[in-house]
């Protein structure tokens, strides 16, 4: 097994524990219960000029333990002061030491819009990120059919969520694109084995239509590679490990920005 398949085998084993607690049925009726989203993630990457999604990672199975120290609210208030686009919540408790109540917190506490980062095996992940307070979720093809990219497309947008829809090669953009996606992501991280390739962003971004937002994942390490990614005409770039390992998140934000 791969470690994404052991990452999504975990998450469903998470699904299936959660639902016993909390049958989808009340879990979906809260969730439409609340208003609606504006989809506020996809919006702001809309905007002029490339986005920066900011990441609140504690570990990683390729790193280990990256945040010993880990002020999650601070560092969400650090990213949103220095102008983060987004911020980007991993909740994925066995190998990245994530925690709903990491999103939930952050959620309510920044205006700035939050990304669900979680491997999103069932609909109730879903419903799941809209009660926490998410903008936005993230859809990886690599572990999902097209039949299922579509359904959890189609549910975003009854939610108010943006879907984050993420490939690694040509058949996963193909498929994400064919599902309807209006943000694909494309991750220079194999998920199968966590190598990083910092091309593959450049190789599938001609497959990107015009209308469609195009997100580079991983491997941004400096303001050489943020470059890259204006170069190639990126709407966003995604940045983890370069800042969660910096001691000032804020100004190695301002810094990737070429603020500083």
């Amino acid at each position: 097994m791969t470690i994404l398949d052991r990452l999504a085998d975990h998450a469903r084993e998470r699904v299936a524990a959660a639902r016993a607690a909390r049958p989808l049925d009340a879990v979906r009726r809260e969730a439409l219960a609340l208003p609606k989203g504006n989809f506020l993630f996809e919006r702001a990457l809309r905007r002029p000029g490339l986005s920066f999604i900011c990441e609140c990672k504690k570990a990683s199975p390729s790193k280990g333990l990256i945040a010993p120290d880990f002020p999650y609210l601070q560092i969400a208030r650090d990213y949103a002061a220095a102008g983060a686009d987004a911020i980007s919540v991993l909740t994925e408790p066995k190998w990245f030491l994530g925690s709903d109540d990491y999103l939930r917190e952050i959620a309510a506490n920044v205006s700035t819009p939050c990304l669900r980062k979680d491997f999103t095996v069932d609909e109730y992940m879903l419903y799941e990120a809209k009660l926490l307070g998410a903008s936005a979720a993230l859809l990886i093809c690599a572990i999902l059919d097209k039949s299922q990219i579509r359904d959890y497309i189609g549910l975003c947008d009854a939610l108010g969520l943006s879907a984050l829809v993420e490939a690694h090669d040509e058949a996963e953009v193909e498929a994400a694109l064919a599902a309807g996606a209006r943000i694909v992501g494309v991750n220079n991280r194999n998920l199968k084995d966590f190598t990083v390739d910092t091309g593959n962003s450049r190789r599938l971004r001609a497959l990107i239509p015009e209308g469609v937002l195009f997100v580079s994942e991983s491997g941004v390490r400096g303001p050489e590679d943020v470059q890259v990614a204006r170069d190639m005409g990126a709407d966003a770039v995604l940045v983890g490990e370069a800042l969660m390992r910096a001691p000032d998140k804020a100004a190695r934000l301002r810094e990737l920005k070429g603020e500083l």
